[in-house]
């Protein structure tokens, strides 16, 4: 009992100080995960499954809706470059997305495919890497106004995985594309299908996470003080869903973690900054306001 008090006394205190607009906190993640960058559901059992970013140790880690860490599992063969995403299959297979590229310079883009973790005997489990690549990029890195091959958001449908990309374009022109790649072992060419332009901020329109619901109804995108989400969609070009709407959150940190809990609930998470960030919150769906 204590465990699941001292997250909620923490919450007490420090909401009253911090207006998290849209969102309701669940809890603060625990400082292994001071960088996460990737969370996922398995089972509905208040807990999920997180990784980090560039620079951290290649682990994934099981936490508890509490904030307590309930398992760490070591990834063999599988160096953390820039891991940026977390993903999984219909049969509970994690995916990580090892793409992370500020400087569009990279060759190596992976993502790692290791078995249901909740499977995983001992401490240790192996990955199956695929590789893909942008056909459309020639240079390494490209110039500044064709900045586009950096991504820190796709999920897993029917057989393919779904990209979305952070633009770094100067100018900035706030597009995003959508790219479609098989998964399955190999090296692949990544198949540009659609395209989106996020306004023209360039603080609030880039996107960090995406997530398809378990119904497969509706994609969310992800940014640093809002959410994207497309719906109606008859095929997979997800940019020409029928109904576009945005989630303004009224709260602004680095948010790059995002799932859905249920077909109307989506968790997600932000990186430490300086001494606030390293939270994970839900948002409801059919309860907030739409702009």
């Amino acid at each position: 009992m204590k465990k699941l008090i001292l997250p909620l006394l923490y919450f007490v205190i420090i909401s009253c100080n911090t207006n998290y607009g849209q969102l309701t906190p669940v809890t603060r993640l625990p400082k292994a995960l001071t960088e996460n960058s990737g969370i996922e559901v398995i089972t509905r059992d208040s807990t999920l499954w997180a990784v980090n970013d560039s620079g951290n140790k290649n682990y994934i880690y099981k936490v508890g809706f509490n904030g307590d860490i309930f398992r760490e599992i070591k990834i063999k063969h599988a160096e953390n470059i820039d891991w940026e995403e977390l993903t999984k299959d219909d049969n509970n297979n994690l995916y990580i997305g090892d793409f992370g590229n500020n400087s569009n310079k990279r060759k190596d883009l992976t993502i790692y495919k290791i078995k249901n973790p909740d499977t995983v005997k001992g401490e240790q489990v192996k990955a199956e890497k695929i590789t893909f690549y942008y056909p459309e990029q020639k240079d390494f890195p490209p110039k500044k106004k064709h900045k586009y091959y950096d991504a820190e958001a796709f999920f897993y449908l029917d057989g393919y995985f779904y990209l979305f990309t952070k633009n770094h374009a100067n100018p900035f022109n706030g597009i995003s594309f959508l790219y479609k790649i098989p998964a399955e072992k190999g090296h692949h060419k990544a198949e540009r299908i659609g395209e989106h332009v996020f306004y023209t901020d360039k603080d609030k329109c880039k996107v960090t996470a995406a997530a398809i619901s378990p119904d497969k109804r509706t994609v969310a995108l992800l940014g640093h003080d809002r959410v994207w989400l497309f719906s109606g969609f008859e095929n997979d070009n997800f940019f020409d869903a029928p109904v576009q709407e945005t989630i303004e959150l009224h709260h602004s940190s680095q948010k790059e973690g995002l799932c859905f809990l249920d077909d109307d609930t989506l968790l997600i998470s932000d990186e430490q900054n300086s001494t606030s960030g390293r939270n994970l919150y839900r948002i409801e769906l059919n309860a907030v306001n739409k702009d």
